[in-house]
């Protein structure tokens, strides 16, 4: 059944947007005055795709206005509605109903329509694997299968705001020290460019050995005044290059690499790799997904590329009959104790208990860390901008200093 966008006239008089499903542009018509509305504009909607579209079918508006947070709001909810007994269509049509966002109302539509068709919910969520990862889709696969899909929704809608919230944390802690070098490289761009040559204009016609600091900084003022612009450009090019770069698979190796060898971070990074593939896999496990299934389906999520290729290392091994936990002991990057925890997990037949266990501990020691890496960074900045400032005023005062030693 196609998937109409539509604009229409509320009782009101005000503007409603929306999506509607109908067998032709006139049923969607009578049907949106039967909503007690008037229809003003209303063509198919784009980008329908089928089982074998993938995300190319979809245009890059779909990929810029939905987030990840809306996704996971949009689960507990599904979720809820399922819970109370309400049936799947009837549910997203609650859903789609409520919802603000036009490209998530399309695709809701579009997945209302597959399981009006018969098909299965993790069917039809799996024909845009750029919103709904395969750990979702095999978790709501698992839960049709099991009976238990509302809470399998649950769990999703828990992981993801875990996650999120973990993210949220790390990128405010990396943002602050870069947002404080920006402004603080401004400023003093501006004292140096604009302030200090007016300032240091009295040395120009005194007949004096001025002191290295001052002359440095007279230079700099220079250069900055004459060839900032220029220094701007080069600055942006190199950053936009470099961000090109590590878009390709051979820049993302390097940068993983480079990441896990940095003091501090590497440590952070390590920590939240295992709290991420912990719950994922305990999630998966928890939701009946066959082990060796759920390790490539948790090599496939993993941010680092170096981490993740260890990670479906485990499913090799698996086939073979190793135990996951031996595979793990000595693996680089992970700590040692998650392999222990997964070796108990696993005798004792409670891995997936376990690996939330795991995952709670060090989610609690990414917690502290970025905090602890807040907390430090603030006073180095601001050491940091004093010792600049400093500098620049004892540039500008040593001159004077002895200029009045001569007129004494």
């Amino acid at each position: 059944m196609p998937v109409y966008e539509f604009i229409a006239l509320d009782a009101q008089g005000k503007n409603v947007r929306g999506v509607i499903d109908a067998d032709s542009p006139m049923a969607a018509r009578q049907k949106i005055r039967s909503q007690g509305q008037y229809p003003v504009t209303l063509h198919e909607a784009k980008n329908k795709v089928d089982h074998k579209v993938s995300w190319p079918a979809l245009s890059t508006f779909f990929l810029q206005r939905i987030k990840t947070g809306d996704i996971y709001i949009l689960t507990r909810q599904l979720a809820t509605l399922l819970g109370a007994g309400i049936p799947l269509v009837p549910a997203l049509n609650g859903l789609i109903e409520q919802s603000r966002n036009k490209a998530l109302q399309t695709i809701l539509a579009q997945v209302r329509e597959k399981v009006n068709e018969g098909e299965p919910l993790s069917t039809a969520l799996n024909m845009y694997p750029r919103i709904f990862s395969p750990m979702y889709v095999n978790m709501v696969r698992a839960g049709e299968s099991s009976g238990t899909l509302h809470l399998v929704l649950e769990q999703l809608a828990d992981f993801g705001e875990r996650q999120q919230a973990i993210s949220s944390r790390i990128k405010a802690a990396m943002l602050y020290p870069i947002f404080m070098a920006v402004v603080g490289t401004l400023i003093l761009t501006f004292l140096i460019a604009y302030i200090v040559p007016s300032i240091t204009s009295v040395f120009a016609g005194a007949e004096q050995t001025l002191p290295l600091a001052t002359i440095f900084l007279i230079k700099t003022s220079a250069f900055l005044r004459s060839y900032g612009w220029l220094l701007f450009l080069i600055i942006a090019a190199v950053l936009i290059g470099l961000h090109q770069g590590l878009q390709t698979p051979a820049g993302r190796q390097k940068r993983d690499e480079l990441l896990l060898k940095i003091p501090f971070l590497s440590d952070l990074a390590r920590k939240r790799a295992a709290a991420r593939f912990s719950r994922s896999l305990a999630n998966l496990l928890h939701a009946g997904v066959p082990i060796i299934n759920a390790i490539s389906i948790v090599a496939n999520i993993m941010d680092n590329v170096v981490l993740a290729r260890i990670v479906q290392g485990a499913s090799v091994e698996l086939e073979k009959g190793e135990s996951l936990g031996k595979y793990f002991r000595g693996k680089p990057y992970f700590p040692p104790m998650l392999a222990q925890m997964i070796s108990v997990g696993e005798q004792s037949g409670a891995l997936d208990s376990l690996l939330n266990k795991a995952a709670d501990n060090y989610e609690r020691e990414v917690e502290t860390k970025t905090q602890a890496f807040t907390s430090l960074v603030e006073p180095v900045m601001i050491l940091l901008m004093g010792v600049v400032v400093a500098f620049i005023v004892l540039s500008i005062l040593l001159p004077i200093f002895e200029m009045n030693q001569l007129i004494k």
